[in-house]
This record gives C-alpha cells, sequence and structure tokens, in this order.
C-alpha cells in the first residue's frame, strides 16, 4: 500500500458531507439516500450520475459493511450479468472483492483486471482508438477507499455507510453512474481488545489446574490429565480442583479457586455445561488464573442455550475492561492445546489413538482449528503436518481466530500457519485479514481451510460451534488477497499446509516448471495440472547447456536412443535411480527452471523402491544407491524446490516415508502434487508483492 494512499488517510471533508447527508435522511425516518442526495455524494467522488441512462457498460462498483471484514471494495460484472451466479465463473473472472483497510486505488485496480468486466472494458476502448480508463478508475476507487476511511469517529450515534452500490457504470474518459443506492446504519458495537499477551501463559503455561477429573472413572477430565502426565509435563506442576479429595494420581487437590497459593497460568474447565456459567463468574471473581480452556460443548450451540451463552460471552468481554484485562478463554466446545515447547497435551483423546512422533527436526508450524476433530484427522492422516503448537478454538466464547492468528504472526519460530474455520465473529474477519497480512509480511506462510460452503454447510456450522458462516465468495476474495493460500477442500488444506512446511525455505524466483518421469501418462499429468483459475506456470524452455548434460546422462544410461530431450521429459522406465536424479539436478541448473516435479517411478524395475526384494537381495531402499539415499542431500543444498512423486500402492509406503523423514517433499500422485506447487507458487509470487509495498 503506498504511503499517501487515500485509504489510510481518508478525506475528512466527504465524511463530513456524508454524515450530513445521512442525518439529513434519519432525520425522515430514512435509512437510505435519495436521488438528489445520492447527487451530492456522488459529485462529491467526482463521479457523473445519469440516472436511467442507457447504453452504460455492465460494470458494477461496490462498497459494503460486511458482518465480518468490515467495509469491503467489490467491482465486476453489473447489469444483468451481476444477477448470474458467481460460481458460474473462474475465481477472480466475476468479482474481485478486498477489505478497504488492505488496499489501495492501484491495487485494486491490478485486482480488478483479472476481470470479466475489464476485459470488456479494454476491448470497447481498443476498438474506439482509445486507451482503457486506468486513471477514471483508479480515481474512482480512490474516493470509495476515502470514504470507507473516514474518520467517523466513535460516537455511539455515529451513522456510516452500509452498501453503496453504482450499477450500472460506464467507464470512459470519466466514470458515469447510470442508478446508484446508498444505504447507512449506526457503527457496529465491538468488543473490547482480548488481552492476548497472555496467550503465552496458554501455550507455555508454568502451572496448570484442572476441574472435572473423576476420581472413580475415567471421564474426559481424567484422560486430560493422563494426557498432560503422559506429554511429560511436570506433577508438581499441576492441581485438580476438587473439594473433599487430597490427591489423584499422585496429583496434589484443592477445595477451590481460593485455595489456591499463587496465580494458575492455565485452567483446563471439563466440567457439564451447565455449570459453566457459574463456574466462569468465579473465575473472574478470584481473579485466580491467566488463562482458561473451556472443554465443554453445546454452549451457544441448541437454542435453548444461545441466550446464556452470549450473556456469558459479555460478562468475558467486560472482565476485558477492568486493570489487568482479566483472564482469556479458549473455547467452549474446545478440544484443547498441544504445545510441544509447552511440553503439554490437553486434547481428550487417548495418546494411545493419536501418537505424536517428531517428523521435522525443528517444528516450525502451528495448526488452528474450530474443529478439534478436524486436527485429529488431520495430524492421524498426515503425522508429517507435525506442527509445533495445535490448539481447537471452539465456539470462540472468547479468544478468535484473529487473535490466534495475530500472536503467532508474531512469533519467529513459525514459519507457516494452517487454519480451519467455520466462522468468524462480528468484526474479527478484519482482524483475521489484518493477521494474515501481518504473517505474510514478516515471511510466513498462511492456509486457510473455511467450511460451510453451501446452506446446509451453513446450517451444520451453526449447530457445530455456533458459528455464522459468511459468504464463501466473499471469504476467499478478501482473505486471499490479504495473503494466505485458501484451500478448496479438505486434502487441499492437508497438501497445501504440507508443502508450505516442506518448501518454506527455497526460492520461488518464478514460475517457470521442470517436469521429469519415467512414465508418458505421469509427464503429461504434470504438463496437464500447471493451471489454477487465477494462476498458471509454465514449462521452462531448457538452455542448450542443458540440453547437452542431459543427453550425456542419457546416453551414459543407455537410454539415449529411446528419449527425447525435452520439458516435460519422459525418461522412459529403463531409468534407474541415479538417472533420475542426475536428471533433476541438470534441470536445477538451468536459469530457466524455477522448480521441478520428478516421477520417481517406485514401479519400474530399475529403481530400488522396495523395503526388500525377494528377486534382487539388497536391491532396495536400504542400498546406498537408492533414491532414498540419493536425493535428501540434492534437496539439502539446493535452493530451488523440489516436489518428488511416488504413484505406487502400500509397497512403496516406506520409501515415501523414509523420504519424508529426511525432508524431501512428497506425493502419492503427480496431478496432485503439481497443483499443490501451483498454488503455492502462486501465493509465494503474491506475498513477495506484498512484501514490496512500501507500508509493508
Amino acid at each position: 500500500m503506498s504511503k499517501t494512499s487515500i485509504a489510510t488517510n481518508g478525506n475528512p471533508d466527504l465524511v463530513r458531507l456524508a454524515t450530513s447527508l445521512f442525518r439529513q435522511a434519519a432525520a425522515t425516518g430514512r435509512r437510505s439516500l435519495e436521488p438528489f442526495e445520492l447527487e451530492s455524494l456522488l459529485t462529491a467522488l467526482g463521479l457523473g450520475f445519469a440516472p436511467g441512462a442507457s447504453e452504460l457498460t455492465d460494470l458494477r462498483i461496490s462498497l459494503n459493511r460486511t458482518r465480518e471484514f468490515g467495509m469491503v471494495l467489490s467491482a465486476g460484472l453489473g447489469g444483468l450479468d451481476a444477477e448470474l451466479d458467481e460460481g458460474n465463473f473462474r475465481r477472480d473472472r466475476a468479482s474481485v472483492y478486498a477489505a478497504a483497510e488492505l488496499t489501495d486505488a492501484d491495487n485494486f485496480l491490478a485486482l480488478f483486471k483479472r476481470t470479466i468486466a475489464w476485459q470488456r472494458i479494454a476491448a470497447q476502448a481498443a476498438r474506439a482508438g482509445k486507451m482503457p480508463p486506468e486513471a477514471a478508475l483508479r480515481a474512482c476507487f480512490d474516493g470509495l477507499l476515502a470514504l470507507a476511511a473516514g474518520p467517523w469517529g466513535a460516537d455511539s450515534d455515529a451513522l456510516l455507510p452500509q452498501h453503496l452500490e453504482l450499477n450500472p457504470v460506464c467507464a470512459t474518459d470519466t466514470i458515469a453512474v447510470g442508478a446508484a443506492r446508498c444505504e447507512f446504519a449506526p457503527a457496529p458495537p465491538r468488543r473490547l481488545p482480548r488481552p492476548t499477551d497472555k496467550i503465552a501463559k496458554l501455550i507455555h503455561p508454568k502451572s496448570i489446574g484442572i476441574i472435572g477429573v473423576s476420581s472413580t472413572s475415567m471421564n474426559f477430565g481424567r484422560i486430560i490429565l493422563k494426557n498432560l502426565m503422559g506429554s511429560g509435563y511436570p506433577k508438581d506442576q499441576l492441581c485438580i480442583i476438587r473439594p473433599g479429595e487430597t490427591e489423584i494420581d499422585g496429583v496434589r487437590c484443592v477445595e477451590g479457586l481460593k485455595a489456591l497459593d499463587g496465580k494458575l497460568d492455565l485452567l483446563i474447565v471439563a466440567v457439564a455445561a451447565s455449570a459453566v456459567y457459574e463456574l466462569v463468574d468465579e473465575i473472574i471473581e478470584t481473579d485466580a488464573v491467566e488463562s482458561v480452556m473451556l472443554i465443554p460443548g453445546s454452549l451457544g450451540e441448541t437454542r435453548a442455550s444461545r441466550e446464556p451463552a452470549a450473556a456469558l460471552a459479555e460478562r468475558i468481554n467486560a472482565a476485558h475492561g477492568k486493570p489487568g484485562g482479566g483472564p482469556i478463554f479458549l473455547g467452549a466446545n474446545c478440544l484443547g492445546v498441544v504445545s510441544h515447547p509447552g511440553n503439554y497435551d490437553s486434547w481428550f483423546i487417548p495418546l494411545e489413538r493419536l501418537p505424536k512422533p517428531p517428523k521435522k527436526a525443528e517444528r516450525n508450524s502451528v495448526m488452528l482449528s474450530q474443529s478439534g476433530a478436524f486436527m485429529i484427522t488431520r495430524i492421524s492422516q498426515n503425522p508429517w503436518l507435525d506442527p509445533r503448537y495445535m490448539l481447537a478454538l471452539g465456539n470462540q466464547t472468547d479468544l478468535t481466530h484473529g487473535d490466534m492468528l495475530a500472536y503467532f504472526a508474531e512469533l519467529p519460530e513459525i514459519e507457516t500457519i494452517g487454519i480451519y474455520i467455520e466462522g468468524f465473529k462480528d468484526g474479527d474477519g478484519l482482524d483475521f485479514a489484518r493477521a494474515v497480512r501481518k504473517a505474510v509480511a514478516k515471511g510466513k506462510d498462511v492456509v486457510v481451510y473455511k467450511s460451510g460452503k453451501t446452506a446446509p454447510g451453513m446450517g451444520g456450522v451453526m449447530g457445530h460451534t455456533a458459528s455464522i458462516a459468511g459468504g464463501p465468495i466473499l471469504f476467499e476474495s478478501v482473505v486471499r488477497h490479504a495473503g494466505a493460500i485458501v484451500a478448496e477442500d479438505f486434502n487441499g488444506f492437508d497438501d497445501l499446509f504440507y508443502v508450505a512446511g516442506a518448501l518454506h525455505g527455497k526460492t520461488i524466483s518464478g514460475k517457470r516448471l521442470g517436469a521429469i518421469s519415467g512414465a508418458g501418462f505421469e509427464a503429461v499429468g504434470m504438463a496437464d495440472s500447471i493451471e489454477s483459475d487465477s494462476f498458471a506456470m509454465e514449462m521452462g524452455a531448457l538452455e542448450s547447456g542443458t540440453i547437452t548434460a542431459l543427453e550425456d546422462v542419457l546416453k551414459a544410461k543407455k537410454l539415449d536412443a529411446l528419449v527425447e530431450v525435452r520439458n516435460p521429459i519422459d525418461i522412459n522406465p529403463g531409468a534407474d535411480d541415479e538417472a533420475h536424479l542426475q536428471i533433476v539436478e541438470a534441470f536445477l541448473r538451468d536459469p530457466n527452471i524455477d522448480a521441478v516435479v520428478v516421477g520417481l517411478d517406485p514401479t519400474a524395475p530399475s529403481v530400488r523402491a522396495l523395503e526388500s526384494s525377494k528377486l534382487r537381495p539388497g536391491f532396495d531402499i536400504n542400498d546406498p544407491k537408492s533414491t532414498v539415499h540419493l536425493m535428501p542431500p540434492i534437496v539439502e543444498r539446493n535452493a530451488k524446490p523440489i516436489i518428488g512423486i511416488v504413484d505406487g500402492g502400500s509397497l512403496y509406503d516406506t520409501m515415501s516415508a523414509r523420504l519424508m523423514d529426511q525432508g524431501v517433499c512428497i506425493f502419492r500422485n503427480c496431478a496432485r502434487g503439481t497443483r499443490a506447487l501451483v498454488r503455492y507458487v502462486e501465493a509465494r509470487l503474491n506475498a513477495d508483492a506484498i512484501r514490496r509495498r512500501p507500508s509493508n
């Protein structure tokens, strides 16, 4: 964002006019402007107003105050085209959206140029022998962003623009508006800031208390206690709040919060939901803890519980206005936290059902999820995701997605952050987008999946964690513009979170791909997978020196008569491990190649891919000439990203695991691996552009 951006500076004169128009309309009982008032506002924005004018370009430009993201600027198809379902178009083709705070006129114009609407405007200008109206559109976006920025003040009776739509619009040397609508509303209430510095106490507690541990049965509280001890948390730093008991499983018990001999860093609440309301009041009043984990479900998830759950959230919010900010609360309906640096696991899943062996030399990622089960299944199926911290947010009674992401964006040891979202609290979408932008500016990768993309899905979200799911297109556009990598489904999340962690330290300098395989279908599959809706890689043109080097490898391996040197290259099933990797290195040395995908051909008889071989004893992954031994050093010493493909059945699980354990990025399907790389390269190049903006 430029330092002189109107989006950040606002326009006081424009705001005074808008405020006057809104108050004038409100005095007559209206919440929208009449045509004569609209004309005054549009004139102040530098726009012409020609109601009912015909032959206008089908362009729509809107400024909307959304529940999640605050003011959002959007532009795209207008007129009758605007009524078409955006799902009929590829990403960024029908409309583009950006949080007003995170864009400026130049940035939004560049975003708008991805749309069909821009292509139509540019084609019409070319037909008339003119240049496209970039200056007029830039000025229009500038004015709308100035209106969004304010300054609107903090008065409780302030009236703010709610919805300003210009549709249709004619963009030539000037902007002419054929129809407009402007609605306004009082400023929405905001929750008090949470004392997020106390998240450090939550994830690195020096003392933990638990309420809800049974002395006679293995209830959730008792399982949590077992997991805490089983994960290595010191017994002498634990205590159980349980009247009438002195110890359970060797951990001391105290009568109540007032009996504590010091302030707890973390209190885990694993009681029935009905007992939570009174207990939270006691926690706030005694000021005996810094952070609280609310395990119980159903708070705010059923019709009967929504009103008392909302009142509970208000009491917690009010406590944040007191000196010290009061305790922070994670949950409710919260699976808990796994903190490897904090040396504790508070999930109520027995360790025997979800072991967490280290898969990375240095754990450098975080997983945040509204659903605990989402994390369980991801980690169970994909242990190489291997986060440093895993936190379930549940209902976001207090701590939100924006709070948690903003905190972890500041931790230098964190490189990748994966997040599962069902819905945002009011206004937290903007806090989240700000945190995404902050994380990306600091060099981190943020991978996001949001559920609730259909009407039944939205209904399921509300019943699970009491969330309100916003529109999926708006969400994806705003969060992706902020710099996040947005996954389309569960598999996409797994792939993108994994590839981000595996390739974070690699250099992404362009979008030219080198593709290598011993199977023709796989080479073609890689080439067919280099495009997404909004981005495309290209096959790099090999330099003459690279072609010569490849020909030498093929000749030495007696494959020169069978293989044509090209990109993508099909090197024949006769190529052994060494041939594959020598060709990989030749591609990596080529300045026209930015990344490599290589099919490792595990089923080929010349490749040492089996755990053991009866037919050829010793010709297996334990051989020093195997890919398992040869590839990791190549990955380590090269700055360019490499993705290996092991497309085969369970016989080749050990080969894959051994490579992944050594930091090699492995996929079991060429299309899936290539698509993940394409999405990641797009995100990294976008992040580089964000970091180059002066404000970052």
